[in-house]
């Protein structure tokens, strides 16, 4: 599968099922914590359950003059292409990240015996359960979870975008 191919079906199937209800931090490095699921390619009927989360560097308005990072996301098991390939694919269809800054880091990767609806419904119920308001939970294809992992923080940043900027205004008075 191409990078095209493989970004087009995440945009057309991931889900952002429970987002993460806490805004990211303004001046600081915001851990967002992330449970995705797919339905796994190996086992038909049993879904794939990643864990992780992805450190975001505070936003920027002043873009950093260093080379966008994507760390963490095993860009390079996407058809072997290389990140430096991923960041340009991302550029030349004007989607930016503001920090330009972001490292994945996978916690686990399990195997949920059920379908995604019962794992979907067992992670809400974790989440829940323990009040949890920092962690989102994603669905997509398994083949292209970066991408989809991708989305979900694109996500989390628009969302607080107008936090942000309150906050960059308050500061600077």
């Amino acid at each position: 599968m191409d990078i095209e191919k493989t970004w087009e079906k995440a945009l057309k199937y991931t889900e952002i099922i429970r987002p993460r209800v806490k805004p990211l931090d303004t001046f600081k490095t915001t851990h967002l914590p992330y449970v995705f699921l797919a339905e796994s390619s190996v086992n038909e009927g049993d879904c794939v359950v990643r864990k992780g989360e992805v450190l975001v560097e505070k936003p920027s308005i002043i873009l950093p003059p260093d080379s966008p990072r994507l760390e963490g996301f095993d860009f390079k098991d996407v058809s072997g292409q290389q990140q430096d390939m991923i960041i340009n694919f991302f550029l030349v269809r004007g989607i930016g990240f503001p920090s330009l800054k972001y490292n994945n880091k996978t916690y686990s990767l399990d195997i949920f015996e059920g379908r995604l609806s019962k794992a979907i419904e067992k992670s809400t119920h974790e989440l829940q359960k323990e009040e949890n308001v920092t962690s989102g939970l994603v669905i997509g294809p398994e083949d292209c979870w970066q991408f989809s992992v991708l989305i979900f923080v694109g996500m989390q940043i628009l969302r607080s975008t107008d936090n942000d900027i309150k906050n960059l205004m308050n500061r600077g008075r």
